[in-house]
């Protein structure tokens, strides 16, 4: 059985999806089991349980006979769940230590691909920098995973749009990575069928690398018009500034895709995810 947190959120529930569409038992943690989303994960089979980070009882229960469990936690400074980073990083080394204390086989733990190997220089992704390092320390079976840029937040126009043009956080011609959120589930559960090969390992993760320009074309081809690209104006903005720097320093494009595709082959590249239902509901 694999316990799942933010199982109602993107990563958590596509990692809900996958393990259950690969055959297993799930229990979906959930801060409020009447909520549409938490009704329909247990209208498909899903255990849904109620959990939330503030209650480590609830946690603990959740953890119970659980051969692993998916750790993610909402970001410090995520709108409509406002969480500090010091709550972050309790949050995430309270899950790493209930699941030891209730004999969990494998954690895998949900980081940033923005971590990379040395300070960032964001808060919000170096709390996951701290929580990685706790789990470094310990003698758990853990996998983490650094997720890229999800394709969900390309800000893709709908086709009644008239806008001619796309913008985003990296150069003309500057690569960025992407990762469609259905794959993160996927991988997932892979990992968890394979605890063995994975033990001990950090896989940065992504589905495809564009450049604007390319990423522009190939949403204009889709939406059957020309789009151009331009880099989001910062406008002072501290965070835009310091990401797209992050961009420029090649902090968003560290993933093998050669090698990832050899171990995942379903890995969605940005014009097959087009083709998704899930980049219909995105727009």
């Amino acid at each position: 059985m694999i316990t799942v947190l933010g199982a109602t959120g993107q990563q958590g529930g596509s990692v809900t999806r996958a393990l259950r569409d690969a055959g297993w038992k799930v229990r979906a943690v959930v801060r409020d089991q009447s909520s549409p989303r938490a009704q329909e994960l247990a209208a498909t089979g899903v255990e849904t349980v109620r959990g939330d980070f503030a209650d480590s009882t609830s946690i603990r229960a959740a953890f119970e006979g659980a051969d692993s469990v998916f750790s993610v936690q909402p970001s410090s400074g995520q709108p409509g769940r406002p969480m500090s980073d010091e709550s972050e990083v309790a949050a995430g080394i309270m899950v790493a230590d209930l699941a030891r204390d209730a004999g969990v086989d494998h954690l895998v733990y949900s980081s940033s691909m923005v971590v990379g190997q040395s300070d960032s220089g964001i808060a919000h992704f170096e709390t996951k920098r701290r929580i990685e390092n706790y789990l470094g320390r310990s003698d758990q079976s853990v996998t983490i995973i650094r997720p890229a840029t999800f394709m969900e937040m390309i800000p893709v126009p709908s086709r009644d749009q008239t806008s001619d043009h796309i913008e985003f956080l990296m150069a003309d011609s500057k690569p960025m990575q992407f990762i469609a959120v259905r794959d993160i589930g996927r991988i997932v559960a892979r990992i968890v069928e394979s605890p063995d090969r994975y033990r001990g390992r950090t896989l940065d993760i992504a589905g495809d690398e564009l450049t604007g320009d390319q990423m522009a074309k190939v949403i204009g081809e889709h939406l059957g018009r020309t789009l151009s690209y331009r880099r989001i104006d910062p406008a002072g903005d501290p965070l835009i500034e310091r990401l797209e720097s992050a961009t420029d320093e090649g902090r968003m494009s560290t993933a093998d895709l050669a090698g990832l595709r050899r171990q995942f082959s379903f890995l969605l590249s940005l014009d097959e995810w087009m083709r998704t239902a899930d980049a219909v509901a995105a727009r």
